[in-house]
């Protein structure tokens, strides 16, 4: 395997497009040896079914679309970010909001952490934000064939 792997998907911010990015990055983790029935693999499925969403319906309209990278560095780190062109950054709720929504993050945070990863967000030179999940990427995640 190549010490630098990389991987990118551009889809409309609509709400359709959430398992199109969700099967996307399970199917390029495949191909990088990521067991699909793995704990990890349900996890980044999870993820990135947040991040996605999120990018649909957090941005208001005024990102028409949002894009998913995944990268894979020398066969240790794992980088999944989710790019989209809203300013505004997720906000962490407190815990005593009663609210139907909006936990995603803390969602993506808990399994990130989970996984001995963390979640991150960085800006873009455009205005909108990358928010960035980077997991360890063991061979007892991975099954090299």
């Amino acid at each position: 395997m190549a010490d630098h792997q990389e991987a990118s998907v551009t889809l409309p911010s609509d709400p359709a497009s959430v398992p199109t990015a969700r099967r996307y990055v399970a199917d390029v983790l495949d191909g990088w040896g990521l067991d699909g029935a793995d704990d990890l693999a349900d996890a980044i499925r999870l993820m990135v079914s947040e991040l996605a969403t999120n990018a649909v319906l957090h941005t208001f309209g005024q990102s028409p679309t949002f894009t998913v990278d995944v990268r894979l560095e020398r066969e240790e780190r794992l980088h999944i970010g989710v790019t989209d062109s809203h300013p505004r950054w997720p906000r962490r709720l407190p815990a005593a909001v009663q609210q139907d929504n909006g936990r995603g993050m803390v969602i993506i945070r808990s399994l990130a952490a989970e996984a001995g990863g963390r979640l991150s967000v960085t800006p873009t030179e455009e205005g909108g934000k990358t928010v960035w999940i980077t997991l360890p990427w063991t061979p007892t995640a991975a099954s090299y064939v």
